[in-house]
């Protein structure tokens, strides 16, 4: 079949010549420097760093010389999720996860910065002169050497203010990436038929007809902002995002985010800022305002813009600010003339949330893709533009981007709260080795029902699964699947499950040591438990009690240390105590209101041999941790126990301290949930401000978790000893604390930019899907909120849920205690109910 359609061959029509010392080089000689830009989080920028941001690329922009644009071009290219399966051994639950997001939708972003250097004669071309319309090219002859040495420096300045400000980073593309090799497309090759970065570019047809475009079966759709009537009466740098700002916190976005990641369709959003001769501009625009002041007699709109040119050269005169011609535009594809319908009616209904006058184009679709080329920003037809000022040009830049993963080989997957897709996000190892963190301590606080108990069995199944030692004392069975499931797996060998039960409780020998030895730290272990034991909470200990406590403990240290025949134990300090050290407190004329022994005896007693608790401080097996990799300590049957709890759980912390010091090289985790307000008297507080600060040393964090806000509150100790010495915060839900929030603000020092991103969890949660959001806040200077988005599987293995654990037991003990196919068979079963209409 032959075509009868006019045709021309893209060879003769391109418009670039070559790519040399890393410039695009049009064949008018316009030199085109590429960049990529990395952005910002979407969500995580305040108004103040908006600001900011916008102030750097108005500096940068200004070091350019006159007849240069810059063109930002934002890519967005709806893609699937593919999990990356192949190198990595991955446990029953990971593969469950990655299996839970294969295939999902999302719209990924990209982000170029092309900088042209161009002549007066090209700036000023209108759309029919464009290379696209002419029938030859001739090529410019480029004799001025000097002046392209001083664009490129000019250049090599913009590149360093930007990537010098922190906010934004501009790496420049070498060649291979804007040609493309055999193996990968390149940058030009990628626009010319719209492809998605990573996927392979077909050649396909461009059709250019009177009211259409169309590359391949891709129908393009064109809107524009090509005069200031189609603008707002005022731009800013950023603004207010309802969905997710509250009446007492505000979450702002970029004023063009609408036509950004917010319009969920294939879209490349190009902005361009022209540069001309200032001194011209406005010499030509004088003589306009005198032209239309001789004209105003005869219509009164020339008196009326006549006007407006004044105002404009005032602003100009008086603030110094730069005249620039601007233009932006939106190029949507799809490949149905329904889906089209649907982009079409989206963009411009972006367009109007940022209160712009949406403009679909026809006429100069293919000119203006055309100029979009990257290079070929000097082809773009000066009637598409209009004048304004450079800080008014780049309020309409985009400045976010979708969550990037942490290229750290440790971390956790997360869900990215605008897409849904998994991002790798590094807690402890990244944020420390760049300063960002001093330790590796977590506080997180979440009311019941805010998805506490998910996010922290997601946090320590991977930690676990990246070799972590886990240590966790809990109340309220939140970890018991989990670690049945270890255990199971591991055939007895992980997943220890210890609870503390009457005919069986958990006992502890505080006097003992693998070595034999008491160094600093094991005896300030000792006199804090004795002390626990001795004094009620508000009660604190004389100068001269503490000295009398501390001369018993390490006398009778080392009375054991020298007479290696004696068993060290509670009863064996006891009697040490009621009979040895009573002689040396009479020899030394001790009076008994300064230490009481009788009394401290008597105190002390129920836990001596004979009494209530005798039990629990002289067991005579050694509790052995050291190479079981997930414990367990439910202490739900204490939680009420105001004498037991505090004990137990000094005597865990002290535990995990031994196994601490004994695994060199290895990552301890030790997280403590609602039994840690037992620790917070004022006796124990040092204590537990040294357990935080002495993780740190052995490549440990202690993570502690809390659901009522009036424990943190209420206490100083809290914030003395835990929430000063975590810099990792979490905070989830936190609607039930509005009212409150203000103290909690002032207590975790939070800044206002991090109260908006609290308060907007779980405002706007993505239709179609069950998740919880959580904050997460590193060292004050970044945070971010993410999704806890799990799979069935991971659901059945962390729900709290009683009657849900019940049928997945009865199911497991159906098939032989096999956990694991319990799971996978409900969570099947689960799936087809919810595909069930």
């Amino acid at each position: 079949m032959r075509n009868i359609l006019k045709a021309e061959t893209l060879e003769r029509k391109f418009p670039l010549l070559a790519v040399e010392h890393g410039c695009i080089v049009s064949k008018d000689a316009d030199l085109t420097v590429a960049f990529e830009v990395t952005l910002p989080e979407v969500y995580t920028v305040a108004a103040g760093e908006y600001e900011a941001i916008h102030s750097v690329w108005v500096k940068a922009i200004r070091v350019l010389p006159d007849y240069s644009i810059v063109c930002k071009q934002d890519w967005f290219t709806e893609e699937s999720y593919r999990p990356d399966w192949e190198g990595r051994e991955m446990s029953f639950l990971a593969r469950s996860y990655e299996r839970h997001f294969n295939e999902r939708p999302y719209l990924n972003h990209r982000c170029y910065l092309y900088v042209t250097k161009t002549v007066r004669e090209r700036s000023r071309r209108n759309s029919d002169f464009s290379t696209l319309c002419r029938g030859h090219i001739l090529p410019k002859e480029v004799t001025d050497k000097e002046a392209a040495s001083r664009f490129m420096e000019a250049v090599e300045q913009f590149e360093r203010i930007v990537n010098d400000s922190g906010h934004v980073c501009l790496r420049r593309l070498p060649p291979e990436e804007i040609t493309g090799t055999e193996e990968r497309p390149g940058l030009v090759e990628r626009y010319l038929s719209l492809s998605p970065e990573g996927g392979q570019t077909v050649l396909e047809d461009i059709c250019l007809e009177p009211d259409r475009m169309r590359i391949g079966d891709k129908r393009l759709c064109l809107h524009t902002l090509s005069a200031a009537d189609d603008l707002p009466g005022k731009v800013g740098t950023d603004m207010r995002y309802g969905r997710m700002s509250t009446d007492r916190s505000d979450c702002r976005l970029s004023f063009a985010a609408p036509v950004g990641l917010l319009l969920p369709c294939n879209h490349i959003y190009s902005q361009y800022v022209f540069i001309d001769d200032a001194r011209t501009v406005l010499q030509d625009m004088e003589k306009t305002a005198r032209n239309m002041l001789s004209l105003s007699r005869y219509s009164r709109s020339n008196a009326v813009n006549r006007e407006w040119v004044e105002m404009y050269l005032d602003e100009a005169h008086t603030k110094g600010v730069l005249p620039v011609r601007c233009h932006c535009n939106v190029l949507a594809w799809a490949e149905d003339g329904e889906s089209l319908r649907r982009v079409k009616n989206d963009t411009g209904s972006q367009l109007a949330m940022m209160e712009c006058t949406p403009r679909h184009n026809t006429v100069d679709v293919p000119v203006l893709y055309w100029a979009g080329i990257p290079g070929n920003a000097g082809d773009f037809p000066a009637e598409e533009s209009f004048h304004t000022f450079l800080e008014q040009a780049v309020c309409l830049f985009t400045e976010e981007t979708n969550y990037r993963s942490s290229l750290s080989p440790f971390g956790i997957r997360m869900a990215d709260r605008q897409s849904g897709v998994p991002v790798h996000v590094d807690l402890s190892d990244e944020p420390m080795r760049r300063g960002i963190i001093t330790n590796r301590n977590k506080f997180v606080l979440g009311p019941s029902g805010s998805g506490k108990s998910f996010f922290t069995n997601h946090l320590v199944r991977q930690y676990y699964e990246q070799n972590t030692h886990i240590l966790l004392v809990d109340i309220g069975n939140s970890y018991q699947g989990l670690c049945r499931l270890i255990n199971r797996r591991t055939k007895g060998e992980d997943g220890i499950y210890l609870t503390y039960e009457e005919d069986n409780p958990i006992a502890f020998n505080p006097f003992y040591t693998d070595s034999g030895e008491f160094d600093v730290e094991k005896r300030e272990s000792i006199k804090t438990l004795i002390l626990t034991l001795w004094k009620r909470e508000d009660e604190a200990p004389s100068r001269s009690e503490e000295v009398a406590l501390s001369g018993a403990v390490n006398a009778y240290i080392r009375k054991i240390t020298q007479d290696r025949s004696l068993r060290p134990d509670f009863n064996g300090f006891y009697e040490f105590v009621r009979d040895d050290y009573r002689r040396m407190m009479e020899e030394k004329k001790v009076r008994e209101k300064d230490f009481d022994i009788d009394g401290f005896l008597n105190v002390l007693e129920p836990f001596y041999r004979g009494g209530d608790y005798d039990f629990l401080l002289n067991s005579g097996r050694k509790l052995d941790l050291t190479n079981k990799r997930f414990i367990v300590f439910e202490l739900d049957n204490i939680s009420s126990n105001k004498v037991l709890l505090p004990v137990v759980t000094l005597i865990i912390m002290e535990t995990f301290i031994g196994k601490m010091r004994k695994l060199k090289g290895v990552r301890k985790m030790i997280l403590i949930e609602e039994c840690w307000k037992a620790l917070m008297s004022a006796n124990m507080s040092e204590y537990v401000k040294y357990l935080f600060k002495t993780v740190r040393k052995y490549f440990g964090e202690a993570v502690v978790v809390t659901q009522e806000v009036d424990d943190i509150i209420s206490s100083p100790i809290v914030k003395e000893a835990i929430i000063n010495n975590s810099d990792c915060k979490i905070l989830l839900d936190q609607r039930k604390y509005m009212n409150k929030f203000d103290q909690i603000q002032k207590l975790l020092g939070l800044t206002d930019k991090e109260k908006g991103q609290i308060l907007s969890i779980n405002q706007a949660n993505r239709p179609g899907n069950t998740y919880r959001e959580v904050w997460i806040g590193l060292g004050g200077t970044r945070s971010a909120v993410y999704a806890t988005e799990v799979s069935e599987e991971e659901y059945l293995v962390y729900t709290t849920e009683e009657s849900e654990k019940l049928e997945l037991q009865r199911l497991a003990d159906g098939l032989d205690g096999d956990l694991e196919l319990a799971v996978r068979r409900l969570a099947g079963k689960r799936r087809d109910e919810k595909k069930q209409p």
